[in-house]
């Protein structure tokens, strides 16, 4: 344990001491915050309310509120998953620095290295992504403030839980990869194609029905989800007050993808939760898995 714990502090001190890798981990939640609210802002208001029924009005905070959650969530569904990948390079330089050579000629296990990026990975990526958080909620202040406390707390919890996805992701990922150029690279693919295969940038409903059953065997598509459940919920909860017909939430919800649906059966939150924990599981498993049999040139 103490091994453990002194390579993952070491992990993290070299992470916030270079700062190139941390500030480009730290800007891209707040770059993508003024490109969703410049750029997708207009848009989620122009679908959302011609998406209502003719002469049914809502009120302007309302509608505020909802397009506030939904870009907020947005950004928050691919930060966790992208930044992962930047805060994730550690593991890649120490290859090319040949520090990992170093680490495996000592007694550390692999299984103790691997953990180690892993766990370092998360604990970078997570002040980011809560970081992300904050600008949201100072954002959602001036458009629509719905949240609860209650809210606040399931809302952190998603985006704690996603993100060991995202860093899931990532540390399989960059275990085949021995030079900062493939990391960058791969790094770019993801951030350009994630928003999209996870719901974040065009809700899945939009999407035609083949693909949108494609897309329901990914776990990002319901770590998007919960965020912007718990990003609404008291969006809808004051839709709700207003004696907006529960049809009509209903059909709202369904829209920007709080309700979704594997082959026709309708996925609950805690089908959700189920769903994304036990990958998060997995994917710790076979990272471990691919460490300890990874060997050859190692």
């Amino acid at each position: 344990m103490k091994t453990f714990i002194a390579i993952t502090k070491r992990n993290i001190q070299l992470f916030f001491k270079d700062k190139g890798m941390f500030f480009s981990a730290l800007i891209t939640p707040i770059i993508l915050l003024v490109l969703y609210t410049t750029f997708l802002g207009n848009v989620y208001h122009d679908s959302f309310v011609s998406a209502l029924p003719e002469g049914f009005s809502i009120s302007e905070k309302i509608i505020n509120g909802t397009v506030g959650g939904q870009l907020c969530s947005s950004l928050l569904a691919v930060c966790c998953v992208t930044v992962a990948f930047c805060s994730n390079l550690l593991m890649v330089q120490d290859k090319t620095s040949g520090a990992r050579k170093d680490f495996l000629v000592t007694p550390v296990k692999k299984s103790i290295l691997s953990l180690s990026y892993y766990f370092a990975s998360l604990i970078t990526t997570l002040i980011i992504s809560y970081i992300a958080v904050a600008a949201s909620f100072i954002y959602i202040a001036f458009t629509g403030w719905f949240f609860t406390f209650g809210d606040c707390l399931l809302l952190l919890l998603d985006v704690f839980l996603v993100t060991m996805f995202g860093t899931a992701i990532s540390s399989i990922i960059n275990v085949f990869l021995s030079t900062n150029g493939q990391a960058s690279a791969v790094g770019t693919i993801v951030s350009a194609g994630y928003g999209f295969i996870c719901g974040a940038y065009m809700p899945i409903s939009s999407f035609g029905s083949g693909l949108q059953k494609v897309l329901s065997f990914l776990p990002g598509t319901y770590g998007t989800s919960l965020i912007r459940n718990h990003s609404l919920k008291g969006v809808f909860r004051a839709m709700g007050k207003e004696g907006i017909p529960e049809e009509i939430v209903s059909s709202i919800k369904k829209s920007i993808d709080c309700n979704l649906s594997f082959f026709e059966k309708d996925v609950s939150i805690a089908g959700m939760y189920i769903i994304l924990i036990s990958s998060i599981l997995i994917l710790i498993g076979i990272y471990v898995l691919i460490n300890l049999v990874k060997k050859g040139r190692e």
